[in-house]
């Protein structure tokens, strides 16, 4: 099986554009993401900072992939820390 290149955005987009043929945007990845459990939101947090920590390159395309990624997680991270004050 082929190494799949895209980032976390883009597999949810495709994934969701398959389904409901329609991509998933942010702001719903991150109202989902509110209803994962404690361990699996750790767990998806853990994916992102993995998926963030790689070698990007300098075009535009790249680039303007990997602010949608750290915004993402900036977003995510509030929520999580959010959740967690509110022992949920």
């Amino acid at each position: 099986m082929s190494e799949d290149n895209r980032n976390f955005i883009e597999r949810a987009e495709s994934i969701t554009r398959n389904l409901y043929g329609e991509p998933l945007s942010s702001d719903r990845i991150t109202e989902n993401f509110a209803l994962y459990g404690l361990k699996k939101r750790v767990a998806a947090l853990e994916r992102f900072d993995t998926e963030l920590g790689g070698d990007i390159d300098s075009s535009p395309h790249s680039l303007r992939k990997r602010v949608q990624l750290v915004d993402l997680r900036r977003r995510l991270g509030d929520l999580h820390e959010a959740l967690r004050k509110a022992k949920r």
